[in-house]
Order: structure tokens, then C-alpha cells, then sequence
């Protein structure tokens, strides 16, 4: 493949992947290779490439011949993604815990305050932003590729399901736990920290309401 394919594939993936998650692309609605080439601005071949990554992740439903669609939110495959993510999270932080420099420390405050700043403002996807750049300092730091690739999978599946949390008052528990993790980290802890940070994946709520 070459590089500039990849590049176009790798384009079409994120920017489809990130309309599912903010709700630009809503559960069940139907995505035709056309409209997305014309959207993005790509031939339909790294279009249907980026799609079949996103039926892997469980984003995009494919009925062959017939249609595809964002896939609805569906408990189960919220759930197995919840597991694996927090699993791999808890992986990363035990690993990187004894690696983190002092720039590593402050990177996770700043943005856990980034984070705690954008919940209060109500601005859910700089929240989830802040949220990635939070957990990618342990995930960056440990330099494990496939916990990089498996989370790079999965995360997103939940990250839909944050959308609600984050903007409910629930949201609001994981800027304490990630101060937590933190605190665990700095003291050198790094099983206490990796389990905690398999809690602050362990406790989404998939159908949280509103506060």
C-alpha cells in the first residue's frame, strides 16, 4: 500500500470515527460510500477501507449488498469494550508508572484541569479531548504497541457512551479519580495506580441521564 493511500485510508477513518462519536453520524443512520467521498473529499476506495475498520471496532453494522449504518448503541458490545479498554488502561499505567518523568506528571495535571474545566463549561468534546490527553501520557510512556492498537480499537466504541456521561454531573467523579491516579503515581505506586485507573474505566454508566 502506498503511503499516500494509507494516509488517505488512515484520514477517512479518523474524521468518520470522530463524526460517531460527537453525533455528527447518528445511531442507524445510513452511510453510502457517495456522500462520505463527497464529504471528505476522498475517492470511495479509502472510504470503504475506513468503514471496515470501523465494523471492526464496532462502530459501522455492514449488511452486505443491502446497507450500512452507524452501528446503534448496543450494551453488549459497550460492555466487552469497556473491559478490554480498561484492562489495557490498568496494563499502561502499571508499565509506565516507574518510567513517568516529572513533564509526564505535569502533563496528566494539566490535563485533568483541562478536563475538570471543560465539564464544568459543559463542553463535552473538548472533555473528551482532554480525557484522551490525560490517559495517552501512561499509554505514550509505556510504549507498548499493541495496548496502543487495542486501545485505539475500543476506545472509541465508549466514547460515545461518554458523550452522555460527561455531560451529566456523574462525569464529574472521574476528574477526583484521575487526581487519584495521580497522587498514586507520584508516590511510585504503580499497582495502586494501574487498579485505579482500571476503576476510572470500570465505572461508565452506558445510559447515564442526565443530571
Amino acid at each position: 500500500m502506498s503511503e499516500q493511500r494509507r494516509l488517505l485510508r488512515d484520514s477517512a477513518f479518523v474524521r468518520i470515527r470522530d463524526a460517531i462519536i460527537d453525533g455528527t453520524l447518528e445511531p442507524g443512520e445510513r452511510l453510502l460510500d457517495g456522500e462520505l467521498s463527497s464529504w471528505l473529499g476522498v475517492s470511495r476506495t479509502p472510504i470503504r477501507e475506513a468503514l471496515t475498520r470501523l465494523e471492526s471496532a464496532g462502530l459501522v453494522e455492514t449488511k452486505p449488498g443491502r446497507y450500512t449504518i452507524v452501528s446503534p448503541i448496543d450494551p453488549r458490545t459497550v460492555a466487552d469494550a469497556q473491559v478490554v479498554t480498561a484492562a489495557m488502561n490498568e496494563l499502561a499505567v502499571r508499565t509506565a508508572v516507574p518510567l513517568f518523568t516529572a513533564a509526564d506528571m505535569e502533563a496528566m495535571r494539566a490535563a485533568n484541569h483541562a478536563f475538570d474545566t471543560a465539564l464544568r463549561a459543559g463542553e463535552v468534546v473538548d472533555a473528551i479531548a482532554a480525557d484522551d490527553s490525560f490517559h495517552r501520557v501512561a499509554v505514550d510512556r509505556a510504549g507498548n504497541a499493541a495496548v496502543r492498537a487495542v486501545l485505539d480499537q475500543y476506545t472509541p466504541v465508549l466514547r460515545r457512551v461518554e458523550r452522555i456521561r460527561f455531560a451529566s454531573l456523574r462525569g464529574r467523579d472521574s476528574v477526583a479519580q484521575h487526581a487519584r491516579i495521580i497522587e498514586l503515581a507520584e508516590s511510585g505506586d504503580a499497582d495502586a495506580a494501574a487498579v485505579e485507573a482500571r476503576r476510572n474505566w470500570m465505572t461508565l454508566d452506558a445510559y447515564a441521564p442526565a443530571d
